[in-house]
C-alpha cells in the first residue's frame, strides 16, 4: 500500500492527475488477468487482448 501512497503523493506534487486514470486501468487489467488465468473464463479473457 505504500507504493500507492507514494504514487499519489507524486501525482499530487507534480500535478500529473491525468496519469491517475491510466494507472487505475492498468491495475484493473492486471487484476482481471491474474484472476482469470486459472479459471474457465481464461480463453475468453485472453481473446479480448
Amino acid at each position: 500500500m505504500e507504493i500507492l501512497r507514494d504514487l499519489w503523493l507524486f501525482l499530487r506534487e507534480r500535478k500529473k492527475f491525468w496519469l491517475a486514470p491510466l494507472v487505475m486501468v492498468l491495475l484493473i487489467l492486471g487484476v482481471v488477468i491474474a484472476l482469470g488465468a486459472g479459471s474457465a473464463f481464461a480463453p475468453f479473457i485472453y481473446s479480448i487482448f
